[in-house]
């Protein structure tokens, strides 16, 4: 039985990694998009892309834009991987495989 991932499970972390998981393996997604998207404040998404990122699950890379200061997100193949055997694990347990 594939493993479940106690670090993804948690339900915001589960959206985030969901989000960025949809997305193709080289795009990056805006900080205040996904902030929008998933109805959070700055400091909940803030503090849930830390602990994804401190697990290598996400890179961040801080830019500016017109001299406005913008923050992309991007999952990395370990984060993918990870998503992808906890995905396998829920499925497992559905009965679904």
């Amino acid at each position: 039985m594939a493993a479940f991932n106690e670090l993804i499970h948690q339900t915001v972390r589960l959206r985030i990694m969901s989000a960025l998981a949809s997305l193709s393996e080289d795009a990056k997604v805006d900080f205040t998009y996904l902030k929008k998207l998933l109805a959070l404040s700055d400091g909940n998404l803030g503090a849930h892309l830390l602990k994804l990122e401190e697990a290598a699950y996400l890179t961040q890379e801080k830019t500016f834009v017109d001299r406005k200061p913008r923050t992309y997100l991007q999952l990395t193949q370990e984060g993918r991987k990870a998503f992808l055997e906890h995905v396998a694990a829920l499925r497992e347990l559905l009965g679904e495989e």
